[in-house]
């Protein structure tokens, strides 16, 4: 049997230890970041305006998926999907009409993630993106996990307002 004096030293490194973890983190439990890792499908994708009314960004029903690796990589790509066939059934060889509807309807980037773990923010670093804009750029995201659904948001949408994505784990 352990001596009364070292269970009670072992019960106090263990409460000290557990005031040193981040906010929310319990010992067992998986970190967010290790939640957050695999396949995530889109549900939706709502630009909320600054009066608090949404517009779906890629329709009522986006396709898409992210792919957090586990590892620090990700990969994203979105569309709407009713995106319109090309005419002439090569993909270089579009209509103006037909390369806008494909540039307002879809976007894709990828490159590495952090989580932090004490905001619940995700910060992407955009290695390339189908908007060049974002090519090398960093964006922060405030997101929420629970259970199979993935919410973020993205403070201040391309298109204007605020963007509010919501994931579910694929299956």
């Amino acid at each position: 049997m352990k001596h009364p004096d070292i269970i009670v030293t072992s019960i106090a490194r263990w409460v000290l230890l557990g005031l040193t973890l981040p906010s929310g983190v319990a010992l067992g439990e998986p970190s967010l970041d290790e939640q957050l890792a695999g396949a995530w499908t889109y549900v939706s994708v709502d630009t909320v305006h600054p009066d608090g009314s949404r517009t779906p960004m890629y329709g009522p029903h986006p396709q898409g998926l992210v792919i957090f690796d586990g590892h620090g990589h990700y990969a994203l790509v979105n569309s709407r999907s009713d995106l319109p066939k090309y005419g002439s059934n090569d993909r270089m060889k579009g209509s103006a009409d037909e390369y806008r509807a494909v540039a307002q309807g879809s976007i894709a980037h990828f490159g590495r993630y952090v989580v932090n773990e004490a905001d619940k923010t995700i910060t992407f670093r955009i290695d390339a993106s189908t908007f060049p804009n974002w090519n090398g750029v960093e964006q922060r995201r405030p997101f929420v996990l629970s259970g199979d659904e993935l919410r973020w948001t993205t403070p201040a949408a391309s298109g204007g307002g605020s963007g509010e994505i919501v994931l579910k784990r694929a299956q």
